[in-house]
């Protein structure tokens, strides 16, 4: 690729017109950066601390190469915010910039035309949109040659740091070794230690004469940033110290959190403190976009968030960054707490450590790669069928969880030698061995992360110096910050508000929507498949806690494993939640699900709650067979066959056909309840109100 003139007083004048200000400069290494893409070696990876300008190196880039007759630039992106902010920026820098990705199908063809013609700037895709057949035979290939500059943004996820995060980034370490030793290759990112830059430079090229790399590392403190660490174990302590502080707190914000319900709940918890908050997850979905924008205009008070807020949300003005529970790395955590304070003065960055993090990061770390046994069945599977499986039919042969599953064929899809090919919505084993590396990856990965969690532990533990320690761990140089701190917040909530967040844990229940359809392929025994009859269908039910959360999810936990009978406490919680609820139609009698490994343990507790609610109860359904526990099986369709053929009713003639509450201890997959109510609505049961004390979150 032939070099380009740098003119540095255009490169100047494109700035300005990109900040809006008359009189900007460059901040320190922005413009050798730009020089080095345009005139220089046109490789570099630059590690600069959010809110420095990467995009302003890129955007730049772009229109120098563009206005001396050069093709359209690639830009690999991994999120659909981090999209979002950079069509708007290109925008600003007046290029054309268009992005292709699962949410706009409709306008791929008009895209895929554009970008022929030589009328976009900027393509910006996901990297699993580099595998895609359609993108890379109809787009890519007939722009290949005329493409000038290959951007990764975040590619940290390239490195081992985020191949559990974005695996798929894995394809770009093998588009890049591909590519002409002359072809512009530009990744930025502003999260990586010693350890992530070494890998990045040995997959983006190494340091020679025909595939030089060029590492650009920036100062890492950031002087606007007030940082404390404040220990609050327990949830409702955590709620109170947001609810008494938020309000305090200068400007708009974020809380991040590490769980979807936990993002659901606490804005739920500051919105019942007259605190304008929003949840944003996954499952907010298609109201993403409008709760960025609500938060951009200050029109909330926070944003609660999990890492589906992350990387690229520009909100230059945001006043503070809460962490409700800790992040599993220090890296993490630098890239989160720095989306506060970036055009301000000051700002704060806090983290409240919570008693709960490490269950929750063990949880993640166990579920990060597949294990070797489950590794081995599957390709064990995939051998005994010569035509291979789906998913499904790889779920009804091995107890693995669906997520772990679909996790292991990702997996093994992305290596160089796949073992494993996908044809149409099969998988299919080929001759390939599985390469030793392919664990040996693994292990390496969770030792790392385990090491990772222990060096957030002890920043947690910090009562002071708190930036120095962050930009030491990764590898930066630290210096005392500019400015003073803001003051230190109160590390204590009140008592009384600690009381009414304990109080508002346990006023909540969960909704339990019915399931709709039976597993693929039926279950034999009970004679069902396909979508469930209208007659059989369980009507929505409730669940009165999480097991072991912070409301009743711990005395259900004890009765449940310890005590073997729920506390009073329990049938006066459901009592509530019942009258709250109000089921439609009222239910007119009681019954349960029975156990034969625990035969008193549900009945019992059912039997209280029927005489506080003032109804019959009534034992409807027998088990009649011994299966494995529910917990042990471990995807959806295992567990509706484990329960095929277990249940029946005691007598359908002395049955009741009014309205039922139907009541069990726990609830995953909601297999259980559904096959119960299949029975009892069969026996002309009018409609089953499943009741569960709590929810595991175990089932898929």
């Amino acid at each position: 690729m032939t070099r380009q003139t740098y003119d540095p007083a255009r490169a100047l004048a494109l700035l300005r017109q990109g900040t809006d200000l008359p009189s900007a400069s460059f901040r320190p290494g922005q413009e050798e950066a730009i020089r080095e893409l345009v005139a220089g070696r046109g490789r570099l990876l630059v590690v600069e601390k959010t809110g420095w300008g990467k995009s302003f190196v890129y955007f730049i880039a772009t229109r120098l190469l563009r206005e001396a007759g050069a093709g359209p630039v690639l830009l690999v992106s991994p999120l659909l915010a981090l999209m979002r902010n950079q069509l708007a920026a290109a925008a600003r820098m007046g290029l054309c910039a268009v992005t292709i990705h699962s949410d706009n199908q409709d306008d791929w063809d008009a895209i895929e035309e554009q970008v022929v013609a030589g009328e976009v700037d900027i393509l910006l895709v996901s990297p699993e949109r580099l595998a895609n057949q359609r993108f890379v035979s109809v787009i890519l290939a007939q722009v290949a040659d005329r493409v000038p500059l290959l951007v990764i943004d975040e590619a940290h996820c390239i490195s081992d740091w985020g191949h559990d995060f974005r695996p798929d980034y894995r394809r770009i370490e093998r588009i890049v070794r591909s590519l002409p030793a002359t072809m512009r290759v530009l990744a930025t990112t502003a999260t990586a230690n010693d350890r992530v830059v070494a890998d990045l430079q040995g997959i983006l090229g190494q340091e020679t004469e025909s595939s030089p790399i060029h590492v650009q590392r920036g100062d890492l403190v950031r002087d606007s940033l007030t940082l404390q660490t404040i220990d609050l174990p327990s949830p409702a302590e955590r709620l109170a110290w947001l609810a008494e502080r938020l309000p305090q707190l200068p400007g708009s914000g974020i809380v991040y959190t590490l769980t979807r319900r936990d993002a659901a709940l606490v804005a739920e918890w500051l919105c019942h403190n007259g605190i304008e908050a929003a949840a944003y997850s996954t499952d907010a979905g298609d109201r993403r976009e409008e709760l960025e924008q609500a938060l951009l205009a200050n029109r909330l008070k926070a944003l609660v968030a999990t890492t589906a807020l992350g990387m690229g949300y520009d909100k230059p003005d945001l006043g503070f960054v809460v962490h409700y529970q800790a992040p599993g790395s220090v890296v993490a955590y630098y890239q989160q707490v720095g989306r506060a304070g970036r055009a301000l003065q000051q700002a704060y960055g806090i983290l409240l450590n919570g008693e709960e993090d490490d269950a929750i990061h063990d949880f993640f770390r166990r579920g990060a790669f597949p294990s070797e046994d489950e590794v081995a069945k599957i390709l064990g599977a995939l051998e005994a069928s010569a035509a291979g499986l789906s998913q499904p039919e790889l779920q009804r042969a091995l107890n693995i969880g669906t997520s772990r599953i679909d996790k292991a064929l990702r997996l093994l899809l992305l290596e160089a030698s796949a073992p494993v090919v996908k044809e149409g919505s099969r998988f299919v084993r080929t001759a390939n061995p599985l390469s030793p590396e392919f664990h040996a990856r693994a292990a390496r990965l969770t030792a790392l992360r385990e090491g990772e969690r222990e060096q957030m532990r002890e920043y947690a533990r910090l009562r002071e110096g708190h930036m120095e320690f962050l930009v030491r761990a990764l590898h930066g140089t630290p210096r005392p910050t500019s400015g003073p701190p803001l003051p230190p917040l109160p590390t204590e909530p009140g008592p009384d508000t600690v009381l009414r967040a304990a109080e508002y844990l346990r006023g909540g229940s969960l909704e339990l929507p019915p399931r709709l359809q039976w597993p693929a392929y039926g279950l034999p025994k009970l004679q069902v498949r396909g979508r469930i009859a209208e007659e059989q269908l369980a009507a929505p039910g409730r669940a009165l806690c999480m097991l072991r959360d912070g409301g009743y999810g711990r005395s259900v936990y004890a009765g449940k494993f310890h005590a073997r009978r729920f506390d009073d406490e329990l049938v006066e919680a459901c009592v509530k939640l019942v009258e709250g609820w109000r089921p439609d139609p009222a239910p007119e009698w009681v019954t349960c699900i029975p156990s034969l490994r625990h035969p008193e343990l549900v009945p019992d507790f059912a039997q209280r709650l029927a005489a506080a609610l003032g109804l019959p109860f009534v034992a409807a359904l027998r088990q009649t067979a011994a299966r494995p526990e529910q917990r042990t099986r471990s995807n959806s369709i295992q567990q509706a066959l484990n329960l095929d053929g277990t249940l029946e009713v005691i007598d359908p003639d002395a049955l009741r056909d009014g309205p039922v509450l139907l009541v069990d201890d726990t609830v995953d997959s909601r297999w259980t309840f559904t096959v119960a109510a299949c029975l009892l609505r069969g026996a002309g049961v009018a409609a089953v109100h499943p009741l569960a004390l709590a929810k595991t979150g175990a089932g898929e």
